[in-house]
Parts: C-alpha cells; sequence; structure tokens
C-alpha cells in the first residue's frame, strides 16, 4: 500500500489545489464584504445598492477576465511550443494598448464604437511582427521572447508619447492601461462572459489540432493537420481573448503565462486537462489579486490596480522557468569574430569625433523659425545658448555613459546583445527612483540619484547571480534581463497608476525629457561621464579577459568577482545618471557599442572612445530631431532614440537569425 501512496497524492493533488484556491476566493470575498463596508453611516439601501452595482460586478469581471487570459495563455504556449508565451512576452497586450492610445488620442469615438477592435488590430500586429522576426529561427522561445520584448519597449515609447503630447486627456488611457477591475454596472461582464465562452468552445473545437501541434512539424503533418492554418486560428483566438480583456479593464501582466505554469506544476499534462485548469487558475489568481489590493488598500481606494499588481509575479516567475527553457541562443559572443579589423582606427575614431563636432554645431544654431530654417547668430543666437546648451550638454554625456555603460556590460557578460535597456538595469533604476518617491515624497536630485544607482546596481547583481550557473549563457542571461525588466516595470506601473504628481515625475521620467535640463543637470553630466570614464582605460585589461569566459580568465590570474563587481558599479552609476537625463528606453547602451563593432575596431580601449562618441552623437542628434519634426512641439528625447535603436535590435535580430 505504501507503493501506492505517492501516485494517490499525484493525482489528488489537482483537487486539492483546486479547492485551495476556491476556499480562498470565498474567504477573500467575504472578507471584502465584512471587513471593508461600502459607505460607513449610509445606509443599508446604499450599502446594497453598491454590493450589486459595484463589488459583485468587480468580481465577476475579474473572474471572466481570469479565465479568459490563462486560456489565452495556454493556447498560445501550446502553439508556439514554448513556456513563456503570453499577452506580455509576446507584446499582445502593448499593441492593443498602443491602438487603443492612437484611438483616444485623435478619434475618441472610434474607441466608444469599435474599442475592442482596435485593441484587436494593435495586438495582432504586434504578434504578427514578433512571429515574422522569429520565424527564421523556428519561433525558439529565447528568439521569440526577445522579440516580443523589443516590439513591447517600442510600443511603450510610442504610448508614452502620445500621452505626453495630447496632456491631461489621454493620461486617462495611461492609468487604465494598468489593469483597473472598478466596475459601475454589470454591462461590463454582460459583454465580456458572451466571448469567453466563444473562446472556450472555440478552444476545445481545436483540441485536435492542439494535441497534435505538440509533436514536431513532420509528425504533424503526417496526421493530416495543416499546420500553417491551424497555428494562425489558435493563435487568431488567443489574441481575441487578450485583446477583450484589454479593452475592457486595461493590461493585465503576466497572468497568461501564470496560469497555465501554475496548471502544469499541479499535475495538469494533457492538452484538455490544461485547457480546462489554465481558466479555472488564472480566475481564482485575479480573483485574489484583485480582493488583495482592496482589502490592503488605504480607505476607499486600492492598494494598486489589479493588473500592475498581477505583473509582479511576471519577473519572479519568468526568472523561475529559466532552468526550463530550451532554445538557441539569439546572439553568441562569437559573432564579432567575423568583423575585419580596422587598418587605421585613429582615423575612424577622428572621423567619429569630427562628426559629433557637427551634430552639436547644428543642434545649438540650426533649426526650423516660423520663417523657416536657419543658423542662429549673432543676438538671437546669445538667446538660444542657455536654452539649448544644458540640454545639449546633457543629451551628449548621457549617451557618452549608455555607450561606455552598454560596452561594460557586453564584456562582462561576453553578450553582444547586453545592454543596459535590454537587461533591465534601467528599469531598476527606475524602481529605485520610485521607491524614494515613496519614502521621501519629493526627494533631492541627489537622493533621486543615490536610489536610481542602488536600484540599476541591484538589477545587475540580481542578474549575473542568476545566470552564474548557466555560465552567463546569452540566452538566460537575456531572459533574465526581461524577468527583471518586467518586474521593475511592475514596481513603477503601480506608482503610475496613481495619478498624482509623482505619477507625472515618474512618466515624464520614462519620456526622456531633456526641455527641463539646466545648468545643474548639464554640470552634473560633465562631472560623473569625466569621474565615471576615466578609471576604464585602466580596466582595459579585464575588458579583454572577460569575455573569454570564467575558466579562462582565471587560468591568466584574473580575479573574477572583484573585477565583475567594480565594472557593475562603473556601469550601474553611469546608467543611473544617463537614465536619470534621458530615461530608461534610448537603447543606446545596445546601439553604440555595436556600431564601435560593426566599424571594425576590436581593442577595449578603441571600442571604449569608439562607444563615448557614437552615444554622444546619437542622443545629441535625437535631442535636435525632437526639436525639429514636430516644430514648434516637441518629442522627448529618449523616446525618439528607442524609436532610432528599437529598428536597429529588430534589424539586428534578424541579421543574427539570417547567419545560423
Amino acid at each position: 500500500m505504501a507503493d501506492l501512496a505517492p501516485p494517490v497524492r499525484a493525482q489528488a493533488m489537482p483537487l486539492v489545489v483546486a479547492a485551495g484556491l476556491g476556499i480562498a476566493c470565498i474567504a477573500g470575498f467575504v472578507l471584502l464584504v465584512l471587513l471593508r463596508p461600502l459607505v460607513p453611516g449610509g445606509g443599508a439601501a446604499l450599502d446594497e445598492i453598491l454590493l450589486w452595482q459595484s463589488l459583485l460586478p468587480r468580481a465577476a469581471i475579474a473572474l471572466f477576465s481570469g479565465a479568459a487570459l490563462g486560456l489565452a495563455g495556454a493556447l498560445l504556449q501550446r502553439v508556439l511550443r514554448n513556456p513563456i508565451a503570453d499577452a506580455s512576452t509576446l507584446g499582445i497586450a502593448s499593441g492593443a494598448e498602443l491602438a487603443l492610445t492612437l484611438g483616444l488620442s485623435f478619434s475618441p469615438l472610434l474607441t466608444v464604437l469599435s474599442r475592442e477592435l482596435l485593441a484587436f488590430t494593435g495586438g495582432l500586429a504586434t504578434v504578427a511582427t514578433v512571429l515574422a522576426l522569429s520565424w527564421r529561427r523556428g519561433l525558439d522561445p529565447v528568439t521569440v521572447a526577445i522579440s516580443g520584448m523589443i516590439v513591447s519597449m517600442i510600443a511603450a515609447s510610442l504610448s508614452v508619447a502620445l500621452v505626453l503630447a495630447r496632456g491631461e486627456y489621454a493620461l486617462s488611457i495611461h492609468i487604465w492601461g494598468a489593469g483597473v477591475l472598478n466596475q459601475g454596472d454589470w454591462s461590463g461582464v454582460a459583454s465580456l462572459a458572451p466571448r469567453l465562452v466563444a473562446g472556450i468552445i472555440a478552444a476545445f473545437l481545436l483540441l485536435r489540432p492542439l494535441n497534435v501541434l505538440t509533436l514536431d512539424d513532420s509528425s504533424a503533418r503526417s496526421l493530416g493537420v495543416t499546420l500553417h492554418a491551424a497555428r494562425f486560428a489558435i493563435l487568431i483566438l488567443a489574441v481575441w481573448l487578450s485583446a477583450s480583456v484589454t479593452a475592457m479593464v486595461g493590461i493585465i501582466g503576466f497572468l497568461g503565462l501564470a496560469a497555465p505554469t501554475i496548471a502544469r506544476l499541479c499535475g495538469a499534462r494533457t492538452t484538455g486537462r490544461i485547457m480546462i485548469a489554465a481558466p479555472l487558475t488564472g480566475a481564482a489568481v485575479l480573483f485574489l489579486a484583485d480582493c488583495l489590493t482592496q482589502l490592503l488598500g488605504p480607505g476607499f481606494t486600492d492598494l494598486a490596480p489589479t493588473g500592475a499588481f498581477t505583473a509582479l509575479l511576471g519577473g519572479p516567475l519568468l526568472l523561475i522557468m529559466l532552468p526550463r527553457l530550451h532554445g538557441f541562443s539569439a546572439v553568441t559572443a562569437s559573432s564579432d569574430t567575423m568583423l575585419r579589423p580596422l587598418r587605421k582606427p585613429a582615423a575612424a575614431l577622428a572621423t567619429l569625433a569630427i562628426l559629433l563636432i557637427a551634430i552639436f554645431a547644428a543642434a545649438l544654431a540650426f533649426g526650423p523659425t516660423p520663417d523657416g530654417w536657419h543658423f542662429a547668430t549673432g543676438p538671437l543666437f546669445s538667446e538660444l545658448l542657455p536654452f539649448r546648451l544644458p540640454r545639449i550638454v546633457a543629451a551628449g554625456c548621457a549617451g557618452a555613459l549608455l555607450g561606455v555603460a552598454g560596452l561594460i556590460m557586453q564584456r562582462v557578460t561576453g553578450n553582444p546583445m547586453a545592454s543596459p535597456e535590454v537587461l533591465g538595469v534601467s528599469t531598476g533604476a527606475g524602481a529605485g527612483l520610485t521607491v524614494a518617491l515613496f519614502v521621501f515624497g519629493f526627494p533631492s536630485s541627489v537622493v533621486m540619484l543615490t536610489s536610481m544607482a542602488l536600484g540599476a546596481l541591484v538589477a545587475f547583481l540580481v542578474m549575473l547571480t542568476v545566470t552564474a550557473r548557466s555560465g552567463l549563457s546569452a540566452e538566460r542571461l537575456l531572459l533574465a534581463g526581461i524577468a527583471i525588466g518586467a518586474l521593475s516595470m511592475a514596481i513603477i506601473g503601480m506608482a503610475l497608476a496613481q495619478g498624482d504628481m509623482r505619477s507625472y515625475i515618474l512618466l515624464t521620467w520614462i519620456s526622456g525629457s531633456t526641455n527641463r535640463a539646466g545648468a545643474f543637470e548639464a554640470w552634473m553630466a560633465i562631472a560623473s561621464f569625466a569621474l565615471l570614464t576615466a578609471p576604464l582605460f585602466l580596466t582595459t585589461r579585464w575588458l579583454s579577459i572577460l569575455p573569454l569566459g570564467t575558466s579562462l580568465s582565471r587560468s591568466v590570474g584574473l580575479r573574477i568577482m572583484p573585477s565583475r563587481l567594480l565594472l557593475a558599479v562603473l556601469a550601474a552609476l553611469m546608467t543611473a545618471i544617463s537614465s536619470f537625463l534621458v530615461g530608461p528606453l534610448s537603447l543606446v547602451g545596445l546601439v553604440a557599442p555595436h556600431l564601435a563593432r560593426l566599424i571594425g575596431l576590436q581593442t577595449p580601449r578603441q571600442q571604449i572612445a569608439a562607444s563615448i562618441l557614437i552615444g554622444a552623437s546619437v542622443l545629441m542628434l535625437a535631442d535636435w530631431l525632437s526639436r525639429v519634426v514636430i516644430f514648434p512641439y516637441q518629442i522627448p528625447a529618449g523616446l525618439l532614440a528607442s524609436l532610432i535603436g528599437g529598428p536597429y535590435l529588430l534589424w539586428l535580430l534578424g541579421r543574427k537569425a539570417k547567419r545560423m
């Protein structure tokens, strides 16, 4: 009988977990009703109205939304054979939010008439882009995850740019986008419930193709399944379910990843069981998260939007999933060996310096006016100098610091896809800034910089620690960076959704606007650049040896931990200061070191100099373009730089895929 105990316990585990979740949901709702009076002294009639028109619809929308996202996540993971696929990692949610932001900004009536269609179109466009980028690599999980991160970053940049351009009118879409489940009647439930029922019916009609798609492509074809048609139908269904939830309540982060994962951990193995367990798990998890946000919130306000609260699951869950993930490295450290060394590196560096001077001069004096394009001279130049010079200097120094920080990270990890933005170090700095805003209210610049530096350093060290066992392998490193970035952005999103002045500070920081840079920011940028880059030229031996791997580095007498720690501190400080000036989304930390290598510069000393010059040039150019593209209005320089760096990163990913 003892031999039968483990199988019996294994079979009973799903029932135990289901019963536990059900009891927790009931207990949570009972506590919510009993411990949080709806209106103190408002009378039983008003309490009853609010119970039936607010609390109960909110509970129902949480259950239906969670079930829809759980089902969508299970479909995506099955059809792509990817355990980390969901609406967040594939960019579906960000694309839907961008489409809704566009609709609200330019035609509010359009969002009222066809909000779901807008969200579906945006989500479908982003997932199509992600799959197109990953197609040559057989949709392997690593490439899909990286492509989804890039597309999400570009969509987020465009969304924030639109929010800032449209002012407080579009700020509501950003607060709503954090995933708000508040309901005033049953209309949302009545709209979402039929869609969920239709999605469940469609999923079970597609059960046979879903089972066959778990096999390899040749086996699936031999069983008579038309692969492309089946995948397309399942993807359309998953995107439609995800977009319906996004259009109704905003982005509910990573629930589509969590629900199928929890279902599998509880014993669901077959496709049919996962299709049943994932929606139930998603409904229970979102319902419990919503109860917690209401119970823990002060007064009659929620602790945080439920979508942002559930997004906190994303980062830790991705880190837990790393050992289970198998895929190809999107880019390997050996890719740089194909590049030919430059015969005259000094001439190339001189050319870059001349280009930087030309951009600096153009940004300082050349631009549009109501009467056309002019070079500012004489009194006009003197009037413009106090406004333009600080922001140009701040942008240039921030770009130089980001370029060098990206080079350090790529050398320390041996991964040419590493950068402050890709590895979540920039958003780690933002998480540190968020903590400072909530602890100190409106902290001084010194406190903000210190907190950002600590946040960036913690993010970088956690990433190195998590991936150390795999030898800092490229795919694990990138996915760990995505996970840390997701966790940091969830913290930032919770603060953004508060809608107060601190939210505006964070939103302005995310945008990377330089139009408020003054003498303090300019001198701080210059001093930071001088102090942080000078020691790097003394560490060129470390930067040469570390990409070769841990064992070889130790064999030549390099002390791995002290050298990595010192370089990590330098990179974190550079990232914090540059992020403080131009936000977290510029991607200059990836672009500058890559361009330095593409030119043919190979030694660390040459690449440091080139990364400085290229990074400064890119952000100075972005700052100038931010003033002239939609003159007399401005686009934040950090966002504009991300719209330059994002397509470059997509091109790079496609280029590496073709080489394979």
